[in-house]
C-alpha cells in the first residue's frame, strides 16, 4: 500500500519525441479560420434571436407612439394634402409606413433580401420577422393585405385612421390617439380639397374629398335656388304693380308718361338688385395667394357669412322699394292716403299669395336637392368601389399564390429562398399593374369628365336660351292681363315646368357621365385582370419549370389548385363587399333621416317665429289708441309680408347651417364609420371566437359606443354654434322689420291725427257761432244781468258734470284695480301647481341642462302671465276711460246745446233745426266773448 501511495504521489513523466511537438502552420490557420467563422455565426444568431427582437420591440413602441399621433391628425388619403396650422401654404407630407412599403416593395430589400444575405431561414408561420434596421415587417407568407398597394381604400387609405383609433385601447393617456383631437380638427379645418361646380367633377376626386365636395355643391345650390325664387318674386311684383297702375291710368290719376316711368324705374332697380345678388352668389373671389382650384372649410364658412350679410341687404332694399311705391301713389299719383292704402293692401295681399307659393316650391326643391345629394354620394361610392375592385383582386391573387407556394415549400419542391424570390417578383409586378391602373383611371376619368361637361354645358345653354325666350313671350302677352291671380298661377306653372326640364337634363347628363366612367373602370379592370392572369400563368408554366424539375403536368395541377384557392379568396372578398355596401346603405338612410329632421326643424322655426312676431305686433297695436280698424289691418298685413320675406331665405340658411355642421364633422364621422366597418368585418370573418377574441370585440364595441356619444355631443355643440349665427341673422332682420313697422305705424298715426283734426275743425262750426254772437250783441233783448245769469248757470252745470265724471272715474278705476288684484292672485295660485309638476320632472332627471331649461321655462311663464295680466288690466282701464270720456263728451255737448238754446231764446233769435245737431262744442272763450260784447 505504501509503495502504491508513493507511486501515486510521484510525477508521471511522458516522453515525446522532438518531432512530435513541432507546429504545423497549415493546420493552425485552418483552426483560426474555423474558430472565427463559428464565433461570427454564434454572434449573429445571438443578435438575431436576442438583441434584435428586443430592439425591434422597443423601436416599435416608439414608432407606434409617434405614428399614431401623426395618423390621427392626418385623415386624408395618400394624395390628400393637409396643411399645418402654422403655415398657410401646402406642406407636402411624408407617406405613411404602409404606403412607403407599397411604393418600394418589401421596404427596400426587406425580409427576402435580408434572409438571402444572412442565409437565415425563418419559420413559415412566423408573422413578424426582424429586419436589419431593428424594425419588424409582416411576413410575406401571411395575408398580403399587410403589403399596401396604391388606391387602397379603408384598410390602407391614409384617410383611414383605424390603427390610431385602436391604439387608444392600449394607451388611453394619449390625447392625440382619439378622433376628437383638437390638433387634428384644426388641421382638417385648414386642409384643402378641390373646388367643384358640378357632380361629374366629383368623380375625378379622391375618396377622402368626395364628401366635402358634395357638401360644397349643396351649399352652392341653395343660394342659386333662392336667386331663382327671388327673380320669380320680382317679376310677379312688377306685373301686379302694372295692373294697379293700369287702373290709375284708366281713372286718369296718372298719365301715360308717368305710367311708363314708374314701371321702367321699378324694373331697373329690381334688375340691379338681381345682378348684385347673382354676382355675390356666383362670386369666385379668392383670398390673395389662394389657389383657385382648391378651397378650405375656412373659405366656405367665410363665404357663407358674407352671403348672409348680403342677403339681408337685398331683402331690405326690396322693402324700401315697396315703400317708395307707396310714396309714389300719394305724391305723384295724387291719391289720398286711403286710396294709396287700398292699393298697397291689394298689392301686398297678392304678394303674400306669391310668397306662399314660393315657400311651397322652395321646400319641395330643397328636399329634392338633399335626395339628389344622397344619390350623388351613392353613385360616387359605386365608382370608387369599382376602382378599388382591382386592388382586392390583386390581394386575392397574391393570397392564392402565397398558399400554393407554401404548399410547394412544405413538400420540399422549392426552397424558402426560391419561394420568397418568386413571391417578391410577382408582388412587384402586381404593384406596377395596380399603379398603372390607378394612373390610367385618374387621367382618363378627368379627360372623360371634361368632355362630358363641355357637351353638357352646350345643351344647358341651348335649353336656357329657349326657356328665356319662352318667358319673355309669356310676359309680353301678360301685359294685357288684368287678373293677377291667374297670372301668378300660370307664370309659376311655366317656371316649374322649365325647372323640371332643366333638372331632368342635368340628371340625364350626370347619369351618362357616371355610366361612361363605370364603363371606363370596367375596361381598365378587365385589362388589368388579364395582365394578372398572364403574370400568374407565366409563373407556373414558365418560371417554375425552369427553376425546378417539375413537369408541365404538375404545373397545370398547381394552377388548378391556385384557381381553387382564388375562388375561395374571391368569395371572401365578395362577402366583404356586400357587408360594406349594406353598412353604407345604412349610413345613407341615417343621413336621409337627418335631413328630414332638419326640414321639420326649419318648418317648426318658421311657424314659431311667425306666431311670436304676430303676437308681438298685435300686442303693440292693441296698446295704441287712435288707429282705425283698417289701419290695424294694413299694419298686420304689412308685418306679415315682411316676416314671410325673411323666413323663406332663412329656411335655406338653416339647411346651409346643417350642411356646414355635417361638413365640419365629416372627418370624425368617417373615422367612426371605419371603426364600425372594421368591427362588422371582423365579426363576419371570425364568427366563432375564443375568450380573447370576444374580449377584444367587446372592447371595440364599447369604444364605438363611447365615440358615438362623444361625436353626438360635439355635433350638437357645432350645430348650436351655427344656430347662433342663424339667430344673429334673425335678430338683425327683426331689427330692420321693427324699423319699417315703426315708420308704417307712425305714418298711420299721423294720418289718423290729421283726419281727426280735420274732422274736429269741420264739427266746430265756428261760422255759426260767430253769427250767433253777432246777433246776440245786436239784440235789444239781451241784458248784462241775463247773460251773466246764463253764463253762471252754464259754468255751474259744467262743474257738476266734471265732478260727476271724476267721481265715476275714481269708482271705475278702483273696481278695475280690484279686478286686477283678483286676477293676479288667481294666476299666482295656478302657476305653483304647474311649477310643482315641472319640478318633479326636473328632480327625476338630474341632467343640469334640462333643469336649467325648466327653470327658464318657469321664469318665462311668470313673465308672460304678469305681462298678460297687466295688459288685460290696461285694456280694461282703457275701455272704462273711453266709455267715461264718451259720457263726458255727450253731457258737455248737451250742456252746450242747452246754453246755445237759452242764448237764442234770450236774444229772441230763431235757430234752425239742424244747427244744434251740427254744433259739437262751444269753447269757454266763445262764451266769454259773447258776455263781453253784450256788455
Amino acid at each position: 500500500m505504501a509503495s502504491s501511495a508513493s507511486l501515486c504521489n510521484s510525477d508521471i513523466v511522458l516522453q515525446y519525441s522532438v518531432e512530435s511537438v513541432q507546429i504545423v502552420p497549415g493546420l493552425l490557420a485552418t483552426a483560426v479560420v474555423l474558430g472565427t467563422v463559428i464565433g461570427i455565426i454564434s454572434a449573429g444568431l445571438l443578435c438575431v434571436y436576442v438583441f434584435l427582437p428586443w430592439l425591434s420591440k422597443r423601436k416599435k413602441v416608439m414608432i407606434t407612439g409617434q405614428g399614431h399621433k401623426e395618423r390621427t391628425s392626418e385623415i386624408s388619403e395618400p394624395d390628400c394634402e393637409v396643411p399645418s396650422k402654422s403655415k398657410k401654404k401646402i406642406v407636402p407630407r411624408s407617406k405613411p409606413k404602409s404606403l412607403a412599403e407599397a411604393d418600394n416593395p418589401l421596404s427596400d430589400n426587406g425580409v427576402a433580401e435580408f434572409a438571402l444575405k444572412a442565409k437565415v431561414i425563418y419559420p413559415i408561420n412566423q408573422k413578424f420577422r426582424p429586419l436589419a434596421d431593428g424594425a419588424s415587417n409582416p411576413s410575406l407568407h401571411e395575408n398580403v393585405k399587410q403589403t399596401q398597394l396604391p388606391n387602397q381604400m379603408i384598410e390602407g387609405s391614409a384617410c383611414s385612421s383605424i390603427e390610431s383609433l385602436s391604439h387608444r385601447e392600449k394607451d388611453d393617456s394619449s390625447s392625440s390617439t382619439t378622433i376628437h383631437s383638437t390638433t387634428s380638427e384644426d388641421r382638417f379645418y385648414e386642409r384643402t380639397f378641390p373646388r367643384v361646380t358640378s357632380f361629374p367633377e366629383v368623380l375625378s376626386c379622391n375618396s377622402c374629398d368626395v364628401k366635402l365636395c358634395l357638401y360644397s355643391l349643396c351649399l352652392q345650390s341653395l343660394p342659386l335656388l333662392d336667386l331663382e325664387l327671388r327673380q320669380e318674386q320680382h317679376t310677379m311684383f312688377v306685373q301686379i304693380l302694372r295692373i294697379n297702375l293700369t287702373d290709375l291710368l284708366l281713372k286718369k290719376k296718372i298719365d301715360g308718361e308717368m305710367y311708363r316711368n314708374i314701371l321702367r324705374t321699378q324694373e331697373a332697380e329690381l334688375k340691379e338688385l338681381e345682378e348684385r345678388y347673382r354676382s355675390r352668389v356666383t362670386s369666385t373671389k379668392l383670398v390673395r395667394g389662394q389657389n383657385p382650384k382648391v378651397q378650405t372649410m375656412e373659405d366656405i364658412e367665410r363665404k357663407e357669412r358674407e352671403y348672409s350679410d348680403h342677403l339681408i341687404q337685398i331683402i331690405e332694399s326690396f322693402w324700401k322699394q315697396i315703400e317708395n311705391v307707396h310714396q309714389f301713389f300719394m305724391d305723384q299719383a295724387k291719391c289720398t292716403y286711403d286710396e294709396a292704402g287700398r292699393i298697397m293692401t291689394n298689392l301686398i295681399s297678392k304678394m303674400l299669395i306669391v310668397d306662399k307659393i314660393l315657400c311651397e316650391s322652395q321646400e319641395i326643391q330643397a328636399m329634392e336637392l338633399q335626395e339628389k345629394m344622397i344619390s350623388w354620394e351613392y353613385m360616387a361610392k359605386v365608382v370608387e368601389s369599382l376602382k378599388f375592385q382591382i386592388q382586392k383582386e390583386s390581394e386575392c391573387r397574391l393570397n392564392a399564390v402565397s398558399k400554393t407556394l407554401e404548399h410547394l415549400t412544405a413538400k420540399k419542391r422549392i426552397s424558402m429562398r426560391q419561394k420568397e424570390k418568386l413571391f417578391t417578383e410577382l408582388s412587384e409586378a402586381f404593384l406596377e399593374e395596380v399603379t398603372q391602373f390607378n394612373n390610367d383611371s385618374l387621367m382618363q376619368t378627368k379627360s372623360l369628365v371634361t368632355k362630358q361637361l363641355e357637351l353638357r354645358r352646350k345643351l344647358l345653354d341651348i335649353l336656357q336660351k329657349s326657356q328665356k325666350e319662352e318667358r319673355q313671350t309669356f310676359l309680353t302677352k301678360a301685359q294685357e292681363s288684368r287678373e293677377p291671380d291667374s297670372f301668378i298661377k300660370e307664370y309659376h306653372k311655366l317656371l316649374e315646368k322649365q325647372r323640371e326640364l332643366l333638372c331632368d337634363l342635368e340628371d340625364e347628363e350626370d347619369s351618362k357621365t357616371v355610366d361612361s366612367v363605370v364603363d371606363l373602370c370596367k375596361d381598365l379592370y378587365t385589362g388589368a385582370s388579364q395582365k394578372f392572369e398572364k403574370l400568374v400563368k407565366a409563373l407556373f408554366l414558365q418560371t417554375l419549370p425552369e427553376m425546378t424539375n417539375m413537369n408541365l403536368r404538375e404545373c397545370e395541377s398547381l394552377k388548378q389548385e391556385l384557381k381553387n384557392n382564388l375562388s375561395g379568396e374571391l368569395e371572401k372578398a365578395e362577402n366583404e363587399r356586400k357587408t360594406r355596401i349594406k353598412l353604407f346603405q345604412e349610413i345613407l338612410m341615417q343621413e336621409k333621416q337627418l335631413w328630414a329632421r332638419e326640414h321639420v326643424f326649419s318648418s317648426t322655426l318658421h311657424s314659431y317665429v311667425s306666431e311670436m312676431q304676430q303676437k308681438i305686433i298685435e300686442g303693440v297695436l292693441s296698446r295704441l289708441s287712435g288707429l282705425t280698424d283698417e289701419s290695424n289691418k294694413n299694419a298686420l298685413q304689412r308685418h306679415n309680408f315682411l316676416i314671410k320675406c325673411v323666413l323663406r331665405p332663412l329656411s335655406l340658411r338653416n339647411i346651409a347651417m346643417a350642411t356646414l355642421t355635417q361638413m365640419r364633422m365629416s372627418w370624425k364621422i368617417s373615422l367612426l364609420y371605419e371603426l364600425k366597418e372594421k368591427n362588422i368585418l371582423e365579426k363576419s370573418i371570425w364568427p366563432c371566437q375564443d375568450e380573447e377574441q370576444w374580449q377584444i370585440q367587446n372592447n371595440m364595441e364599447t369604444r364605438i359606443l363611447e365615440e358615438e356619444r362623444k361625436l353626438e355631443k360635439e355635433m350638437m355643440e357645432a350645430r348650436i354654434d351655427f344656430q347662433q349665427q342663424l339667430l344673429a341673422d334673425l335678430m338683425e332682420v327683426n331689427l330692420i322689420i321693427r324699423q319699417h313697422m315703426e315708420r308704417t305705424i307712425g305714418q298711420a298715426l299721423i294720418q289718423c291725427a290729421q283726419q281727426e283734426a280735420a274732422k274736429s275743425m269741420a264739427d266746430s262750426n265756428a261760422e255759426f257761432k260767430e253769427r250767433l254772437v253777432e246777433a246776440a250783441v245786436e239784440s235789444v233783448y239781451v241784458t248784462s244781468s241775463g247773460v251773466s245769469k246764463l253764463v253762471q248757470n252754464y259754468n255751474q252745470n259744467l262743474q257738476r258734470i266734471l265732478q260727476d265724471h271724476e267721481e265715476a272715474k275714481l269708482k271705475q278705476m278702483k273696481t278695475a284695480h280690484e279686478n286686477t288684484e283678483i286676477t293676479m292672485r288667481k294666476s299666482k295660485q295656478v302657476l305653483p301647481a304647474s311649477t310643482q309638476n315641472e319640478n318633479i320632472l326636473g328632480q327625476a332627471n338630474s341632467d343640469l341642462h334640462k333643469r336649467l331649461f325648466l327653470q327658464k321655462k318657469q321664469l318665462l311663464q311668470k313673465v308672460d302671465r304678469y305681462q298678460q295680466t297687466r295688459l288685460d288690466s290696461l285694456r280694461q282701464k282703457k275701455s272704462v276711460l273711453h266709455r267715461l270720456q264718451e259720457e263726458l263728451e255727450n253731457r258737455l255737448k248737451g250742456a252746450e246745446e242747452e246754453f246755445i238754446a237759452e242764448v237764442g231764446a234770450l236774444a229772441r233769435i230763431r235757430l234752425a233745426d239742424g244747427n244744434n245737431a251740427v254744433n259739437k262744442s262751444l269753447p269757454e272763450s266763445t262764451i266769454k266773448g259773447v258776455s263781453k260784447k253784450i256788455k
